[in-house]
């Protein structure tokens, strides 16, 4: 989105141009798809259904296999600056952020999450030299895994001087899952109008629009150490960990409430609410408290409501499309699960657009571009 105010901070000026990067991921999934007819060969096939959204299934007969990779971004740069400001490790929150990337997505399909493997890629072998990060990984690793109740089965630790800067680590992971039963599948095909729209809160940034507030700091005199709230610097309030929302999309099963279609939330903020193919009208007549991070982000980068609910969360981490009838439960169930909600707006018949009418704010058919 581009900004016509010269004060304004934009996220294609923090080094992040989804003009840029959005065509390599169609033109990648368009030459992915040819791919999918060697399933053939072992008996299985594909669910087309799937490009395009944020896992992949493949049907096994019995059953369906979904999968996902997904990588950190910059966050543990962040990290990184306020363990030298304050001394504190703060690797065990962003080892759930990482996996939080991965499990996000995948139960966006209908999935349970099983596996997860990782990907630890440092600057030099010197960075696990550090026994406090390390372990701190390695410990909020496992109680992410505990809480989502997968296995981790194991990873990779390279250390890629020359590609990775030296003091710097690249986190990484991916997760394989399971639709069972396949009527659990969920990819929109019972989207439609009339369904409501439930939001989950978010504790914050979560892992995306960080290259962003990164950025921000130069603007701030006092930097990560700037107060965005009462006793709340920064630094603390982006390294917030990711909501695991695995929990809930578990429960909802268990309560018998069928997902018609589920986003996460992160990249291009409440563009992604327009992800599904087909062509709705979504109103947007609620919306969740915004936490005061991002409040103090839009408010210092400059953005109008467009561009910071065009770019950020805005206190929105995931976003469920259930029958009409079944939202204040999904609502019920999220809140047992320790993650506010609300019923947020429905689905209307009409033109492929987003409404968030408190804000008179209005994203179209444009405003996402990912197949």
């Amino acid at each position: 989105m581009q900004s016509r105010n010269p004060a304004t901070l934009s996220y294609e000026q923090a080094g992040v141009n989804y003009e840029l990067i959005d065509p390599l991921k169609v033109a990648a999934q368009r030459a992915a798809a040819a791919t999918g007819a060697n399933l053939a060969r072992h008996g299985f096939g594909e669910v087309s259904a799937s490009r395009g959204e944020s896992a992949y299934v493949v049907d096994v007969g019995p059953f369906y296999l979904a999968s996902i990779v997904e990588c950190l971004g910059s966050k543990a740069l962040v990290a990184d600056e306020m363990q030298q400001l304050t001394g504190r490790s703060h690797y065990a929150a962003i080892a759930q952020d990482t996996i939080a990337m991965a499990i996000n997505d995948l139960v966006t399909v209908g999935a349970t999450p099983l596996v997860v493997q990782a990907y630890w890629a440092a600057g030099g072998s010197d960075w696990f030299g550090d026994a406090e990060r390390a372990q701190a990984l390695v410990s909020g690793w496992k109680t992410a895994c505990d809480h989502c109740g997968v296995a981790w089965g194991g990873g990779e630790t390279p250390a890629l001087a020359g590609i990775v800067e030296g003091g710097r680590i690249d986190l990484a992971a991916a997760c394989t899952g399971l639709v069972n039963p396949k009527p659990r599948l969920s990819l929109g095909e019972r989207l439609g109008p009339g369904d409501a729209i439930v939001l989950l809160a978010s504790s914050g940034i979560h892992a995306n629009g960080l290259s962003l507030a990164r950025k921000l700091v130069e603007r701030l005199p006092q930097g990560y150490l700037s107060e965005v709230a009462p006793g709340l610097s920064y630094g603390e309030a982006l390294l917030a960990p990711t909501l695991l929302y695995s929990p809930v999309t578990e429960a909802l099963w268990q309560a018998g409430i069928g997902v018609h279609y589920a986003a996460n939330i992160t990249g291009h903020g409440w563009r992604k609410l327009l992800r599904h193919p087909g062509t709705f009208t979504y109103r947007i007549e609620r919306i969740p408290p915004v936490p005061p991070v991002l409040e103090f982000i839009a408010r210092h980068a400059g953005h109008d409501a467009a561009e910071a609910y065009g770019t950020l969360n805005m206190g929105a981490g995931f976003a469920l499309f259930v029958a009409a009838a079944d939202a204040e439960r999904a609502v019920a169930v999220a809140r047992a699960q320790g993650i506010e909600a609300l019923v947020a707006g429905h689905v209307e018949a009409g033109p492929k657009r987003l409404l968030i009418e408190p804000l008179g704010v209005e994203f179209g058919d444009d405003a996402l571009q990912l197949r």
